[in-house]
């Protein structure tokens, strides 16, 4: 039996180069496992490796005394421009915004922090790491059978009338296709062409806000 709508509206935003204004998560990797990720991140993208065995053993194989320079890594990474004022059109729609990362907690919270949007989103949902071994070991709340985090599940603990998913790579190709209004950009405009879904590009947030604003006056 399905929920019914609690929201009119749930916005849902990937992290790793959606908010981010470059692939952090991804640049990480390649930085702290440089050779595996120039093996696993290719087979990634082309869909014959699933994310959840990818990205585990590409996190797993870092030693955990290297996460405060993982932390460290993301603290310099800039944002895409225009997602407070996003944040500011969604808070007086009283819309949810729900971040989801295929990324690390820690990154995402890193970096909202600095720029004082950590208050602003209504959850965040991402990988978790246990540091207490030798190297990393990975747990996600919402692990899938291809993904660490199963986005499609993260929405549906936020029954709505719509739908809003906003990405831009291969961890955001599941959520869009369950949404009702995508807004996709770099790879993730590929792979919804591929799929034959409908599709809005965008660059930053501000044309995010000004697309939801016009469609709110038209109604």
């Amino acid at each position: 039996m399905s929920q019914s709508p609690i929201y009119q509206k749930v916005v849902f935003c990937d992290f790793d180069g959606t908010i981010t204004a470059i692939e952090t998560f991804a640049g990480m990797l390649k930085a702290f496992a440089p050779d595996l990720s120039a093996k696993l991140m290719p087979q990634m993208y082309n869909r014959t490796l699933t994310l959840r065995e990818g990205v585990r053993q590409l996190l797993e194989s870092i030693p955990s005394s290297r996460y405060p320079e993982i932390l460290k890594y993301a603290s310099d990474k800039p944002i895409r421009p225009g997602l407070e004022a996003l944040l500011d059109f969604l808070d007086r729609q009283n819309t949810p915004f729900v971040v989801i990362s295929g990324g690390l907690r820690g990154m995402v919270t890193k970096v909202l922090s600095r720029y004082g949007l950590l208050e602003r989103v209504a959850a965040i949902s991402a990988v978790d790491v246990d540091t207490s071994k030798d190297y990393l070991q990975v747990y996600s709340d919402y692990e899938g059978e291809t993904e660490l985090v199963a986005k499609v599940q993260v929405m549906a603990r936020y029954p709505a009338q719509e739908t809003i998913a906003i990405g831009d790579s291969v961890t955001d190709i599941n959520m869009a296709l369950k949404a009702d209004l995508v807004f996709a950009r770099d790879r993730l405009i590929d792979y919804m062409e591929s799929e034959n879904k409908p599709y809005i590009p965008w660059n930053d947030f501000f044309e995010i806000r000004d697309f939801l604003q016009k469609r709110l006056q038209q109604s």
